[in-house]
């Protein structure tokens, strides 16, 4: 892919199954690149990490879809489908300072290290609870079996959404995933109904709250200052999007890339054999940049002109920063290409960067972290069920995950533990 005159074709799914080798035409060729994406929407991608780092922190670059200067054929193909029509805009990754500024304060006093810490024992049992599911049968679909609900039941849980409700919500999720890359419809019908969901139960909460994350949403203030009730919606809405899909792929995507290395898969198994946790944690790490769950930061748009890694940039214009081709930019990380689950200096992009910055990272930590421990000990000899040749990515601008993981190991007894 040397031949600086023909760039490489974008989006197909071959591109899909493995995007690497592109995104290294782009950094080297065309670091910042005008393209027409498959919804038709012309966009810049960025895909230099010190590119990347710099336009997401750039205030010149919004998050409200407001600043599009979008011709008519691409009117509402910017954002999360559905959302517009729902009253679900008023969110984090639509807004900018100063309403994201008061909104981020008001969240983060009820989304805290310290929830997250309180709420490791759930995720723990969620994650034993999910392998006795399979454990028996010495195969499963680590996505539909065990990446898929263990987000869903934990944010579920998190938002306090009732045990009884909770399947609803992994339909309506499925539904998002399934049909991300393709007809919108169905998308925007599961966005509708879990728009009603949340209206309801924010009405529940604030007449008998709890200790969990829709009540603390409610009951944060800032110099008097609440959420409005469409404020409370949106953001129980996008803690479970962003929340959930990520952490489907941060297990998928991890997973596949310990098995497609078992060098480094065996180091990790021989430390938490022993209790040593450093590895785990430095190791999920280097997962997040080396095939992370995130493939384009979500949608920018330039309210002025300027000017990125040398391109003209008009007003209007949409950004979207690809931190799977920053997080592997050889000028940022040595061997960029090879997986090290040990590797230090790992100021990887998986969680963006500036006042945009993951909110619930100390979150998806916690998750992926439980998740790959537990089935690393749990099943030792865990291996891939078919040729990697016929796993299948799910199509998608924003996200990056397999659609299915079939695995086998030695079955055991479910009292194992």
């Amino acid at each position: 892919m040397s031949d600086p005159n023909t760039p490489p074709e974008l989006f197909t799914w071959e591109f899909a199954t493995d995007p690497y080798p592109a995104y290294a035409w782009l950094r080297e060729h065309a670091p910042v690149h005008r393209t027409r994406l498959p919804s038709g929407v012309e966009a810049w991608l960025v895909t230099r990490y010190a590119d990347a780092r710099q336009a997401l922190a750039d205030q010149r670059l919004s998050k409200n879809p407001a600043h599009h200067d979008e011709p008519a054929h691409a009117k509402g193909k910017t954002g999360i489908p559905g959302e517009r029509k729902a009253e679900l805009m008023t969110h984090l990754l639509n807004i900018d300072p100063p309403d994201h500024t008061r909104l981020r304060r008001l969240v983060s006093k009820a989304f805290t290290p310290r929830r997250v810490a309180e709420f490791a024992p759930r995720v723990q049992e969620l994650t034993d609870g999910l392998i006795d599911n399979f454990v028996t049968k010495g195969s499963a679909d680590l996505i539909h079996d065990f990446a898929f609900p263990l987000p869903i039941y934990a944010i579920c849980d998190m938002l306090g959404v009732p045990r009884e409700d909770q399947d609803d919500f992994r339909d309506w999720a499925g539904m998002m995933i399934r049909h991300g890359g393709g007809p919108r419809g169905g998308v925007a019908r599961s966005v509708k109904k879990m728009r009603g969901y949340l209206a309801e139960l924010i009405h529940r909460k604030r007449d008998e709250p709890g200790d969990d994350l829709i009540s603390g949403l409610i009951r944060a203030s800032d110099h008097g200052e609440h959420l409005t009730e469409n404020e409370a919606a949106a953001m129980a809405f996008i803690l479970l999007f962003a929340g959930f899909e990520t952490t489907v792929n941060l297990i998928g995507n991890g997973v596949y890339a310990l098995l497609r290395n078992p060098g480094q898969r065996e180091r990790l198994q021989a430390s938490l054999a022993t209790g040593e946790r450093g590895l785990l944690e430095t190791g999920v790490e280097e997962l997040l940049r080396y095939d992370g769950p995130v493939e384009l930061a979500t949608w920018r748009f330039a309210t002025e002109p300027l000017t990125l890694g040398g391109e003209r940039i008009a007003a209007g214009d949409p950004v979207l920063v690809v931190l799977a081709a920053a997080d592997r930019d050889p000028e940022r990380f040595g061997e960029p290409d090879t997986l090290d689950l040990a590797r230090r200096d790992n100021q990887h992009l998986g969680y963006g960067h500036g006042i945009h910055y993951c909110l619930g990272a100390p979150l998806a930590r916690l998750e992926g972290q439980t998740a790959l421990a537990t089935l690393l000990t749990r099943l030792p000899d865990l291996s891939l069920a078919v040729d990697p040749a016929d796993l299948r990515w799910r199509g998608g601008l924003i996200m990056r995950g397999l659609r299915t993981l079939p695995v086998e190991f030695t079955p055991f007894g479910a009292d194992i533990h």
